[in-house]
């Protein structure tokens, strides 16, 4: 299979089924209005995630294009995906770096070390993948370890959200009812703007949040004078890493995440569209890894692919690869412009640290929605104190000093797991092997 055997993307401009194919096209005008569907869907979580890291969301959206142009050149053309900033990298940075949640952070050279070396290690996870399948990560990674670990990220994150928003009062209300917000538009709306959740939801709070504070004077009120002193076109903040062992030891195990993350992405890619992505699963994690590099030399955010474009593939019936060319086309005139920086910077603190309360907990969700798919039984001891044990170590943030290193709560989250999983399960199945020739 070559590298780089992109398909011959066929016409179909008026599809009688509603389905378009990865390797099939719609005319341009079409494409582009799809594109820009799907650079709003990944928009919400690729400008929060960054914000909550102290990063440039410009940057992350101009390397989010970036990164998914990539992925389509690895992949061969042939994965309909969209990279946007994963999730997984919050927690983790914000430990490395001591980030205290407003404005740019200081230290965010420390972090990108510990994202390109996370970035390194799945790549190389990909490359692997290439040359022996994926059967190994199914055994080392099964639902009942991955659903933990995805869960411990999420409770992990938990006090960072919480903390962020208890400064007064005001703050803790405004948050709660950016909760509120974002919850009535997951249950009362339908169709893109029900997939749009978050960015929609935040727009709703920012305008309680200036109802609150410039009619009635109950906090601060919003400041747009950056918006209006910004320029249209720019250049967004770049950072240079640095690499600090401890840091790069503490973000690296993100790549188990991105590992399961991606894969469980490809297979539900491949049930939607009828095509086989197991030739290019360990492509597509090359080249998540390799856009997961490139951001974090420059400034950027860890990415992942995103459930969120997923789930737009899923109502429209459009799989066409070039539809996310169009997207990360779009993404990357976003990330040029410093105008629509500002804008993003005019987001309310307690806005923000609301939809941080959301977000963080549908990451824990995740966790046990791995495991109902996938009928995991908890009823089985060795699961039940591996998945115990993982929660408590990545909640309490458990962590493991090994001489000059020290090993945080979602990294001794991941091991743990997998290692309990491990002795646990064979254990397990020893003891089975010595009963079953007595009851026969």
């Amino acid at each position: 299979m070559a590298l780089f055997g992109f398909p011959h993307w066929q016409l179909k401009a008026t599809p009688e089924d509603g389905v378009v194919a990865p390797d099939e096209r719609l005319p341009l005008a079409q494409t582009a209005v799809l594109g820009v569907q799907h650079a709003v869907a990944m928009f919400g979580a690729t400008v929060l995630m960054p914000i909550l890291m102290g990063l440039d969301p410009n940057l992350s959206i101009l390397m989010s294009g970036v990164g998914t142009l990539l992925f389509f050149v690895i992949t061969g053309g042939r994965v309909p995906s969209y990279l946007g900033s994963s999730a997984a990298f919050v927690g983790v940075a914000i430990a490395a770096t001591g980030f205290n949640g407003q404005g740019l952070n200081p230290n965010i050279s420390v972090a990108l070390g510990g994202i390109i070396a996370c970035g390194l290690l799945y790549t190389l996870v990909g490359l692997l993948v290439i040359r022996v399948g994926t059967r190994w990560i199914e055994r080392l990674m099964p639902p009942v370890v991955t659903g933990a670990v995805v869960m411990a990220i999420g409770l992990n994150l938990a006090p960072i959200a919480v903390k962020s928003v208890s400064g007064s009062a005001f703050e803790s209300w405004m948050a709660a009812i950016t909760v509120l917000c974002i919850g009535v538009v997951a249950v009362f709306t339908r169709g893109m703007v029900q997939r749009l959740l978050i960015l929609v939801g935040l727009i709703v709070a920012c305008l309680i949040y200036a109802l609150l504070t410039s009619v009635l004077g109950l906090g601060k009120p919003i400041d747009f004078a950056l918006v209006q002193q910004a320029a249209w076109l720019g250049l967004p903040h770049f950072s240079r890493p640095t690499f600090d062992g401890p840091a790069m030891l503490l973000i690296a195990p993100v790549a188990v995440i991105l590992v399961a993350e991606n894969l469980g992405h490809l297979k539900a890619v491949a049930g939607m569209t009828g095509r086989n992505m197991d030739p290019y699963i360990g492509r597509a994690f090359v080249g998540d890894g390799l856009a997961t590099m490139l951001s974090g030399s420059v400034g950027g955010s860890g990415v992942t692919t995103y459930a969120e474009n997923i789930g737009v593939m899923a109502v429209t019936k459009i799989y066409s690869t070039l539809v996310f060319v169009a997207a990360a086309v779009i993404a990357i005139l976003l990330g040029f412009s410093p105008k629509f920086g500002a804008l993003i910077h005019t987001i309310p603190g307690p806005v923000i640290g609301g939809a941080s309360i959301v977000v963080f907990g549908l990451i824990a969700v995740a966790g046990a929605r791995i495991w109902v798919q996938h009928n995991v039984d908890l009823n089985q001891n060795g699961n039940l104190i591996m998945v115990a044990v993982t929660l408590v170590l990545g909640a309490g943030d458990f962590a493991l000093r090994l001489g000059a290193f020290t090993l945080g709560g979602i990294g001794t989250a991941t091991f743990g797991a997998i290692l309990l999983n491990a002795l646990l399960q064979r254990r397990a199945s020893r003891l089975q092997g010595d009963v079953m020739p007595q009851d026969v």
